[in-house]
């Protein structure tokens, strides 16, 4: 365990944004998180959980409370799944990419789709990290965590965790730090079926149709890179947190009218119908590149929220709450963000 003050935040964050963190840990044998533990125990308050900062914004302030990196890394099968599958138990800082790939190679189907999500496999049960088809809530079978309340380590069976759509037991709370997580995946060499137009036309095969699974993680990625939603340190748009808000629920009037625009209005996992948040923000003024608050404005590429040079946590959650307002205004449809916002805020 590596232990450092004062780091500022924004270098541990997709967004480039945030100031010092007074005590940082970063984890890399998960044999020394008893020695974390009996730190924070010295400290105010259950610490802050932090990845690969794909979904932070972090305060200008910078955060009083401990914050742990979690950089544990390692994936292993413990036992048999269903339908001649296998169940892997992931270490909570394995990369999910990595996983991905490791499934995608060893002929495992259930999490083609979520390639070229950035962050780290212990984040994605917090708010059930979802793209193309594909979520969390699919494949997972239980997670071990540690909770700060109760001061003991506990696990979670997929029902305990409360999955939703882009949310879950874990968000928005500082209860858990998850350590490991254990998912149930099948043998097979091909695909989920392609329920994305995109990723189907990329692929050329009717919606439906299930291909190769690494022809289906390449036509995501394909999808994913045209809209400037997989990191690169190079792009003009690669400070982000991908999809600032959440596709938002519409009723059955709502979704009526929306459609009669053209809107794509679908059924998610979860029951429920929703609209893009994408579609929203461009059908309420907001082109591409527009500019929305000090150092922050729309991306080139896709209706999301990005930060150039200049940008402060601030003007960022401004730049959201003006997105949401006008959203609002002009389609009646309130938008909600999924963005965890970190550190010491003042109302």
């Amino acid at each position: 365990m590596h232990v450092t003050h004062a780091l500022p935040l924004a270098s541990m964050t997709t967004l480039g944004i945030g100031g010092p963190a007074s005590v940082v840990a970063e984890l890399h044998d998960p044999a020394d998180f008893p020695d974390f533990a009996a730190l924070a125990a010295t400290r105010p308050g259950p610490p802050v959980t932090l990845g690969e900062g794909s979904n932070v914004l972090a305060a200008d302030a910078g955060c009083t409370p401990t914050v742990l990196r979690m950089a544990t890394k390692g994936v292993r099968v413990a036992g048999a799944a269903p339908d001649d599958g296998l169940l892997l138990e992931v270490q909570g800082g394995h990369p999910l990419g990595d996983l991905v790939a490791l499934t995608i190679a060893e002929g495992l189907t259930g999490m083609e789709m979520l390639t070229g999500i950035p962050g780290t496999t212990g984040a994605t049960p917090v708010q059930n990290v979802g793209a193309y088809g594909q979520e969390v809530a699919d494949t997972l079978r239980h997670v071990t965590a540690w909770d700060w309340q109760q001061g003991r380590r506990v696990t979670l069976d997929a029902a305990a965790c409360r999955l939703g759509h882009r949310t879950s037991l874990f968000k928005h709370t500082r209860r858990w730090t998850l350590l490991t997580l254990t998912f149930a995946l099948r043998r097979s060499a091909l695909s989920a079926p392609v329920s994305y137009g995109a990723v189907a036309a990329e692929l050329g095969v009717p919606r439906g149709t299930r291909v190769p699974l690494a022809e289906a993680a390449r036509a995501v990625l394909t999808v994913r890179r045209g809209k400037g939603m997989v990191l690169d340190p190079d792009a003009p748009d690669r400070r982000s947190v991908g999809s600032v808000f959440l596709s938002p629920e519409v009723t059955p009037a709502q979704a009526t009218a929306l459609r009669a625009h053209g809107a794509p209005v679908n059924r998610f996992p979860d029951g429920s119908t929703r609209v893009s948040a994408g579609w929203l923000i461009q059908h309420s003024g907001f082109t591409l590149g527009t500019p929305l608050a000090q150092g922050v404005r729309v991306s080139t590429l896709h209706p999301t929220l990005v930060a150039d040079e200049g940008a402060t946590a601030t003007a960022f959650a401004q730049a959201v709450t003006h997105v949401r307002t006008h959203v609002l205004h002009h389609t009646g449809v309130r938008l909600t963000s999924e963005i965890d916002y970190l550190g010491d805020w003042t109302e």
